[in-house]
């Protein structure tokens, strides 16, 4: 197993610049006049953390919208071998920390609330707004009922289900509000329904959040208490109650990791969240630390991660180093054939 940037070579061939012929004159045949072709940057996101990032099973690219960095955006990319901004008509107002999940049911990716400044514990404003991304422009929903407004937020789509399944998030941008309600979103009605299971996490920002597809439960990690405290407890969600799993090796408190499922190791596979480049799996039973064989991406939180079936890799991108300074590279974690 490796981490890739995408400039690698051996494995992952990622462009990183486009060689385009404008108004080309053949010469001879299989030639072409070298002054007809221009070599065009690909641009990339600038470097942010805590965007909303979930992988579009209906266009096959992976999404990623807004985050913050220099400042809070509010632009749209998408990732099929390399990047590429959009600019639909209309769209979300910038913020950082909101939820989104690709909808299979619905077809569509949807986005919900997030924060609007990027100043940690400093005025901002908690949105609760629900949009949807149909692969060329951003739809806002009016659902009747709503959650509440905050940050922080995670969400993961249950197949199983077929909702967006919401928990926990903050209406402080220190994680002193912290949510402990969960949620689900049906992209076919377009409503929000709230749930009230027997047992729950405790409140919190910023879990690790996926469906674990080879146990069809939705799994969460740890998260972000009150005054930036951090926890590790284990819980999986099947749709009426959340329950707690005690498995025998753990990763310790994280500060936002990010997670996506990844069927090639059949497991969920979580990375970092305490700057010291650690991955970990989930198979349902037990979390277990891997050592991929080459150089790591640099410790880092609130990245963006999703599992590309094209590349048949996990695709990471930005987040906050050590320093909280936002990252802007691009990674792929791959099984070596």
């Amino acid at each position: 197993m490796l981490f890739l940037p995408v400039h690698s070579k051996t494995i992952l061939q990622a462009p990183t610049v486009i060689l385009a012929l404008v108004g080309s004159v053949m010469t001879q045949p299989g030639m072409t006049k070298a002054q007809t072709a221009t070599w065009v940057p690909v641009a990339s996101p600038a470097a942010r953390c805590c965007m909303g990032f979930a992988y579009d099973g209906a266009t096959l690219s992976t999404v990623l919208f807004g985050g913050g960095g220099s400042s809070v955006y509010g632009d749209t990319w998408v990732w099929r071998g390399a990047w590429r901004k959009l600019s639909p008509v209309t769209s979300p107002s910038p913020r950082e920390y909101p939820g989104m999940a690709f909808d299979e049911a619905a077809g569509n990716i949807v986005l919900f609330g997030g924060n609007t400044t990027r100043t940690l514990g400093g005025p901002t404003t908690m949105l609760g707004d629900t949009w949807t991304w149909d692969g060329t422009t951003w739809t806002q929903q009016f659902p009747s009922v709503s959650p509440p407004a905050r940050t922080w937020v995670s969400m993961a789509y249950d197949p199983a289900n077929k909702t967006v399944v919401l928990f926990g998030g903050n209406n402080e941008p220190n994680g002193n509000g912290p949510f402990g309600d969960t949620w689900t979103w049906d992209g076919i009605a377009k409503t929000w329904t709230q749930h009230i299971p027997a047992t729950s996490p405790s409140p919190r920002g910023s879990p690790a959040l996926a469906y674990n597809s080879a146990a069809g439960n939705v799994v969460l990690f740890g998260g972000i208490i009150a005054n930036l405290g951090y926890l590790n407890d284990t819980w999986t969600w099947d749709a009426t109650n959340w329950t707690q799993r005690f498995p025998l090796t753990s990763p310790p408190a994280l500060n936002a990791p990010d997670v996506a499922y990844d069927p090639g190791l059949s497991a969920v596979v979580m990375f970092d969240g305490s700057y010291e480049n650690a991955t970990w799996t989930w198979n349902g039973t037990n979390w277990t630390q891997i050592f991929p064989s080459n150089a790591l991406p640099a410790g880092r939180a609130a990245a963006g991660r999703a599992y590309d079936p094209i590349e048949k890799a996990t695709l990471l991108f930005g987040g906050n180093s050590g320093g909280s300074f936002p990252l802007g590279d691009t990674w792929l974690l791959a099984l070596v054939p």
